[in-house]
């Protein structure tokens, strides 16, 4: 697999990987040996980062599209990310209640198609 999408599966952001890792495949065992054990770079990289937005937003409590909406950047450090989430400026407070409210509905949603399925005497398949 390319780089970007190994870097993808293991959370960090490319740019802050070592050169070796940029270059070339990385084949599916390579992948599962990182995930078993992963090398001093790759704990320090998911430790204090660069963190990719996928990474930032969910340790922000906030979708990607949130990130965005706010204009924060989309790649940031752990430092970065306590202080806002100590100081908890006016637009995370927004985002992580509208994150929150998200998340409510699709459980809701969620739950009430699985309640139809039960009346229909469903259960499995769509």
């Amino acid at each position: 697999m390319k780089p970007a999408t190994a870097a993808k599966k293991l959370g960090i952001y490319l740019p802050a990987t070592p050169e070796s890792f940029r270059e070339g495949e990385i084949t599916r065992a390579q992948l599962a040996e990182l995930l078993e054990s992963p090398p001093e770079w790759l704990d320090e990289l998911r430790r204090n980062g660069p963190h990719p937005k996928q990474v930032v937003a969910q340790k922000l409590g906030i979708s990607t599209s949130g990130l965005a909406r706010a204009g924060a950047p989309d790649v940031m450090t752990t430092a970065e990310i306590k202080a806002l989430l100590e100081h908890k400026p006016e637009w995370l407070v927004a985002e992580r209640a509208t994150h929150a409210g998200v998340q409510e509905e699709n459980a809701r949603v969620k739950s009430e198609r699985a309640a139809k399925r039960e009346l229909r005497g469903g259960g499995g398949g769509r």
